[in-house]
């Protein structure tokens, strides 16, 4: 049984190292395909691969067609998109993600963009605090948890609004819902953004959502761009002056969006969850699940059909 762990960003040595032990604990063998530059280096890598351990990797139908033995694809993070579930399915493989285990890590980044946009960017102007403001998280899972619980510490009033997650569920963790993504963004002041890239979300993240939003509003996005419609969040801060928009992920837009120097801030990369510690726990996590699938049949965190 040979589980590769394919990454064009490397897990960190100890990370690697702890995979490494939980996979020939379990008696198979482990691969490493590290800093490839090729895709025809997946591709060859892939060809007697049970199982597949990846970050951001592209992981399309053709690696899963050149994947003959593949029964398992482990995605270390929460999102999925960089994965063909259509292709796995028709090919009888298991897709897993890890979700949870780079939460707080995403959380952490959100609220520091946060102090980052409302302190003017450090540009030793005069800024604003966090306290008392009214935060809006869009969708409550595990990184909008973990972002409701660090805002609460800096005083802030939490809102949030999900549309798979009752209530009482959001109430519970002292947060308080709403019962729409316009009730949201029309309350607050700021937003944090975690909502993942389906057919349903792209490009909902618009023109009229954001314009409900109150004075000197804040949009955070650590989740995906392909939920902002790019044109529309551009019309609207050259209609308003007072909006800001700082991200962990270049748009594609990124040219026109950079004309908006002191409103607008992206990483080079996305670094939500660049933390040592996020890439140990999920690494380990996405181990720990193949040799669960494989000699349990354990498919808890499967997200295909």
């Amino acid at each position: 049984m040979k589980v590769l762990v394919a990454t064009d960003k490397p897990f960190a040595k100890v990370a690697v190292d702890g995979i490494r032990s939980t996979i020939e604990k379990a008696g198979f063998t482990l691969a490493l395909l590290e800093k490839y530059t090729e895709k025809k280096q997946l591709l060859d890598a892939v060809a007697d691969a049970d199982a597949i351990i990846v970050r951001s990797d592209i992981i399309d139908a053709e690696v899963i067609e050149a994947a003959k033995q593949l029964k398992i694809v482990v995605r270390a993070g929460a999102g999925f998109d960089n994965i063909d579930l259509d292709a796995a399915t028709k090919n009888k493989v298991c897709v897993m993600n890890t979700p949870g285990q780079n939460s707080n890590a995403v959380a952490e980044l959100a609220l520091g963009m946060m102090v980052y946009a409302f302190r003017n960017f450090y540009n030793g102007t005069s800024g604003a605090e966090l306290m008392g403001k009214k935060l809006g998280i869009h969708a409550f899972g595990n990184v909008g948890r973990n972002v409701a619980r660090i805002a609460k510490g800096f005083g802030m009033e939490v809102y949030a609004f999900d549309a798979y997650c009752p209530a009482e569920a959001i109430a519970s963790a002292g947060v308080t819902p709403v019962n729409s993504a316009e009730e949201l963004y029309t309350t607050c002041q700021i937003i944090s953004l975690h909502i993942p890239a389906t057919a349903e979300t792209k490009k909902s993240i618009n023109y009229d959502l954001l314009n409900k939003m109150p004075k000197n509003a804040l949009l955070v996005n650590t989740a995906r761009k392909e939920v902002i419609d790019e044109e529309q969040m551009l019309q609207l801060m050259k209609d308003r002056a007072d909006f800001k928009y700082v991200t962990d992920i270049e748009p594609s837009m990124k040219e026109a969006f950079a004309a908006f120097e002191g409103r607008y801030f992206a990483t080079p990369k996305k670094m939500g969850a660049q933390t040592s510690e996020a890439n140990i726990n999920a690494g380990l996590a996405a181990a720990e699940q193949i040799v669960d699938f494989i000699v349990n049949g354990n498919t808890r965190f499967k997200v295909n059909n």
